[in-house]
């Protein structure tokens, strides 16, 4: 499981002034187990979802739960899985007219997505509508071994907070020959990897992803090179598993206009 906390005790740019260009502001979710309202920002609760939209579900053929023994689950709900009001992540650019970050999926196994895994989808919205159109109350729940337990999360509060991170994989070649023996000395002296001292393993939104796996960076329909927006990680009061390691990262295009965004498996 990975470590909730709101950042290492040191400045690591002061430690390696080279960092400094490459870092990142990183807001941390820290999710703790709990009862969040509709109305908050949340993973693995309620959603703030119009009641004139239905509930969205997956039917995609041959997805399965380890339980089924590859069995097809035929056509099921979706899972809650982030909630972020924009007054709670204000380091976040939202879409213009948004102020709501919805992160949805079907928790199943994806033989036939390249991440094959649990199949995301993202939402922006906007408070105020949502409001007006009324709240849909009635989300359905999960029946007994219909889904993949490891892509369950139960419902946790957050609290988001800001920090600076730095990249581990994604550190130019050249740069980490160079920084290398001090990287050791650091990673001796606080007695951690190099990846927990610079990029969080934990669930947060924007900075760096922290691979476990060499860098799977997605690029657009169009050829753009996409942003790291979420990553969903297995912490303890999560209740996840989701692999031995890593998690899943979902990833943002700004250049277009519609937003398209697509995630990878890092396990």
């Amino acid at each position: 499981m990975t470590q909730s906390v709101a950042g290492p005790p040191y400045d690591l740019d002061d430690l390696i002034p080279e960092l400094a260009v490459l870092g990142r502001r990183t807001t941390l979710l820290l999710p703790k187990s709990g009862s969040p309202e509709v109305r908050e920002s949340s993973m693995g609760g309620p959603m703030l979802w119009p009641t004139d939209e239905p509930w969205p579900s997956c039917g995609q053929s041959g997805h399965w739960a380890w339980p089924n023994d590859k069995n097809p689950a035929g056509t099921v709900p979706m899972v809650p899985v982030i909630q972020l009001f924009a007054r709670d992540v204000p380091e976040l650019s939202f879409p213009e007219g948004k102020d709501v970050l919805q992160l949805i999926w079907c928790p199943l196994i994806h033989p036939h997505d390249r991440a094959c895994a649990a199949l995301p989808r993202l939402y922006w919205r906007n408070e105020a509508d949502v409001l007006a159109t009324g709240i849909l109350e009635a989300i359905p729940a999960p029946k007994e071994g219909e889904y993949e337990e490891e892509f369950m999360p139960n419902p946790c509060t957050v609290s988001p907070t800001p920090v600076v991170e730095y990249p581990n994989w994604d550190l130019p070649q050249e740069l980490r020959q160079i920084l290398q023996p001090r990287i050791e000395e650091l990673e001796e002296r606080f007695g951690m990897e190099y990846t927990l001292l610079a990029c969080a393993p934990q669930n947060k939104v924007a900075g760096y992803p922290a691979w476990n796996q060499p860098p799977d960076w997605p690029s657009c329909e169009r050829g753009h090179r996409m942003e790291h927006l979420l990553s969903v990680t297995p912490e303890e009061d999560l209740d996840m598993v989701m692999g031995d390691l890593g998690g899943i990262y979902v990833f943002l295009c700004r250049q277009c206009p519609e937003l398209p965004y697509t995630h990878r498996y890092d396990c």
